[in-house]
This record gives C-alpha cells, structure tokens and sequence, in this order.
C-alpha cells in the first residue's frame, strides 16, 4: 500500500469515528413526527362528544312544543332532561375502548348567562318570557314551551389528559364556549 493510501485509510478512520458521538446524539435525542399532522392527534379531544350532544339536543327538544304548554314549562325541562339522560350516559362510556372518557354534567350557570344575553326583553320582542332551569333555556312562544339552549360542562379524559369546556347547544344546531 502507498502512503497515500494509508493517508486515505487513516482519514477515513477519523471521520468514522467522529460520526460515531453524532450518531449516539441523534439516537437519544430520538425522532418525533409532528404530532398535530398525524391522524392520531386529535386537537380537540371534545370535538366528537360536542357534535353528538348537538344532535341529541337538538332532537330531544323537537316535540316539546306539540306536547307542552308554556304553563307546564317545568314539565317540559324535566321531560328534556329525562330524554337526555339514557343518551347521556352512552355517550359517557362510548370511547372507552380508546381511552377516552366523558364526563357530562348540566350547567345552569353557563344556560342562565345564555339567557340574559340572547332572550330580549322589553316591548318589542317578539316572543314573551324566558327561563332558565337546570341548566335548559325555555321561552313562551304562543303559549306553548319552546327549548332553546341547554348548557354542559364536557370533561374529557384521555391518555394524555383532561380537558373541559363549557358549552351551551342551540337546538337550532349552533352553539357557544
């Protein structure tokens, strides 16, 4: 061998062995997809419950004005409130098998606050009063008991950790955090 292949050898050593320290770097430092543009990443872990209790709300409250007079309003609050809770507690347990659990509970406050800000008063409305009972937003509409909100607070567990919002559903399909 010529002493410039031996010179070739040697420098190819060296920089074998200098890789060697980057390589053990990279490796412990490890390497993470990004993890917001996978399919497992899910931004809003409450996004699923939420378009679910939309739903729900929105077609518990259908046939309360066929069924309920404005007089029987507290009826007509209980009578959502029962329909809701079978659906309720399915929806609690639905993820489980993927880690997920929510926790679901009625908000008065959040339904209270909904009220004062979008149920008018004064002489000009065109629907009477409102009320806001167990977290469920009715109005009087020509006698008769309209649902017109219901509030939730959503905890959602997951293996990653706890999230709650606090929402109020619109059976008109929109809703508030």
């Amino acid at each position: 061998m010529t002493r410039r292949g031996q010179l070739v050898l040697v420098a190819a050593t060296v920089v074998a062995v200098a890789l060697v320290p980057i390589l053990f770097a990279s490796l412990q430092l490890g390497y993470h997809d990004d993890v917001r543009a996978t399919a497992d990443y899910d931004d809003d872990p409450s996004a699923d419950a939420l378009r679910v209790l939309e739903r729900t709300v929105a077609t518990e409250s259908a046939s309360i004005p066929s069924q309920y007079a404005w007089a029987a309003n507290d009826s007509a609050v209980t009578a959502v409130r029962t329909g809701l809770g079978p659906r309720l507690d399915r929806l609690q347990t639905s993820r489980i098998e993927d880690g997920v659990h929510y926790n679901i509970t009625y908000n008065g406050t959040a339904a209270q606050q909904w009220k004062d800000a979008n149920c008018p008063s004064g002489p000009d409305r065109q629907f009477e009063d409102c009320v806001a009972d167990r977290g469920v937003v009715a109005q009087d509409r020509v006698g008769r008991t309209h649902v017109l909100a219901v509030g939730f607070d959503v905890t959602t567990t997951t293996e990653r950790g706890e999230t709650t919002v606090t929402v109020v559903l619109e059976t008109s399909g929109r809703s508030s955090r």
